[in-house]
């Protein structure tokens, strides 16, 4: 039976055995783990973890049907509002969305909603469970702009409601951040991410790769030449954020972008693969963020000592406590309130180090966290070879600036409605990260079933 009050522990890879390989870290539930943990919950009429998902999964419906061992029922369920549920139970912030809502953790640990919905998810595509096909088709057709997270949602949603969509991707593989931007060990790629988009091919949905939108073609050109009547720009936000500092064009300095890119999506953590990366062996990461925790462990498993450079304390880490907690185990260092404020470099124009300045905490700034104030005389410096530079990410420009009448904000994202996704051109909806900057994979989706919906009320009035 059950302890009512802590929830059933998940099995994982040993910190010094996974820290040498890029094998999954978390192993999660079996079936017998799954329904033991299930049984914890309170199925509460008024669930307060459903307001606290992006995309609205019925979690005590799912959860009810685990605890009685109809796997494939619970799949129905999450279905009903999540396209990617093995990739969100993998990778989504559950701490502090629906698990930070759950009764049952105010007098003890929430349930694991997000390890019942990877094992759901796990158990139908090891059993080819299908996805629920629209009956019919409604004779509109709908061009998605990119196949991460929330191109992907937006285009299972509308295959659902019977709409003709095609999905244009501008890298040769489908996935978007999900590929290019998530370590292998936090999210397989030929295990989950590529049979979860087989899924989405089932529902109906079309996908065309190479196609860089702005370039190879537009967004008017789709809509006035090949009769797309909506379009859904999901295209994410790959373009890199650097701090201006002296020594940062030095060779050995990278974006997270490029060095996780290299490694998840072109594979050169593998010995197989041809694609050259400098993987370092004294190696800072400079941000406190997943993809700063996902860069940081990557380079210490391609060898390096690695150190997070973070100018905060570890409560303002804006990544998940279960990845800071894995990087810690796995032997990464945290330099804590601390800022850089120089690369240093040798004659020879490559990375030898970096100077750095100790930090305390002010009062609050517009992010509400405690602004960081350099201490002054607090100047010392780090022996490195290789600096990752993890700062977060900005739309790239090219499709606004190839689409007339598409309107951006100051930070180059596009101006978005947040309940449908609308933008100032007529049937054009926007979403996820090319709306609102760098943000989390289940926020996309959300932002993807939002769009979904926006162009459904608008073409099912033609």
């Amino acid at each position: 039976m059950a302890d009512m009050l802590k929830r059933v522990p998940v099995r994982e890879q040993d910190p010094k055995v996974r820290a040498t390989n890029f094998d999954e870290v978390c192993y999660g539930y079996n079936k017998e783990e799954a329904m033991e943990e299930a049984s914890r919950c309170l199925n509460c009429k008024n669930a307060k973890c459903i307001q606290g998902c992006p995309v609205s999964i019925n979690i005590p419906g799912f959860i009810a049907k685990v605890k009685d061992g109809d796997i494939e029922g619970a799949y129905k369920v999450i279905g009903e509002s999540s396209a990617l549920p093995a990739i969100c139970g993998r990778v989504c912030p559950q701490e502090s969305q629906c698990e930070c809502k759950c009764i049952r953790g105010i007098k003890g640990e929430p349930v694991s909603i997000g390890k019942l919905e990877r094992f759901v998810a796990d158990y139908a595509l090891e059993n080819d469970i299908k996805p629920q096909k629209a009956e019919k088709m409604n004779g509109h057709k709908v061009a998605v702009i990119g196949s991460g997270p929330s191109g992907l949602t937006c285009a299972g949603d509308l295959a659902k409601l019977g709409y003709d969509v095609t999905v244009f991707e501008a890298l040769h593989e489908l996935g978007g951040v999900l590929v290019y931007g998530i370590p292998e060990f936090r999210l397989p790629k030929e295990k989950v991410v590529k049979k979860e988009i087989e899924k989405v091919k089932e529902l109906g949905v079309k996908f065309e790769t190479n196609v860089v939108i702005g370039k190879s073609t537009t967004i008017d050109q789709l809509m006035e030449e090949e009769d797309f009547e909506a379009v859904f720009i999901g295209s994410g936000a790959g373009l890199p954020m650097f701090m201006g500092i002296p020594g940062e064009t030095a060779n050995g300095v990278f974006s997270a972008n490029e060095y996780l890119t290299r490694s998840n999506l072109m594979k050169a953590f593998d010995d197989s693969y041809d694609t050259p990366i400098a993987a370092g062996k004294k190696v800072a990461v400079v941000g406190g963020g997943n993809v700063a925790m996902d860069a940081a462990r990557t380079a210490l498993r391609l060898g390096a000592d690695v150190h997070i450079v973070y100018r905060r304390s570890e409560a303002e880490l804006p990544a998940r406590v279960e990845e800071v907690h894995h990087a810690k185990e796995e032997g990464v260092v945290f330099n804590l309130l601390t800022n850089p404020k120089e690369i240093l470099v040798d004659e020879n124009g490559w990375v030898k180090g970096m100077k750095v300045i100790k930090m305390e905490l002010g009062e609050p700034d517009a992010s509400g966290r405690r602004r960081p104030i350099e201490i002054p005389g607090s100047e010392y410096e780090i022996e490195l070879d290789t600096v990752i530079m993890a700062l977060g990410t900005t739309p790239n420009p090219l499709i606004a600036s190839t689409t007339k009448g598409l309107e951006t904000n100051r930070r180059k994202c596009i101006v978005a409605e947040e309940e449908n996704g609308q933008t100032s051109k007529a049937c054009v909806f926007a979403g996820g990260d090319a709306v609102t900057g760098a943000a989390t994979v289940i926020l996309a989706m959300g932002a993807g079933k939002a769009g979904a919906k926006g162009i459904h009320e608008l073409l099912s009035q033609k």
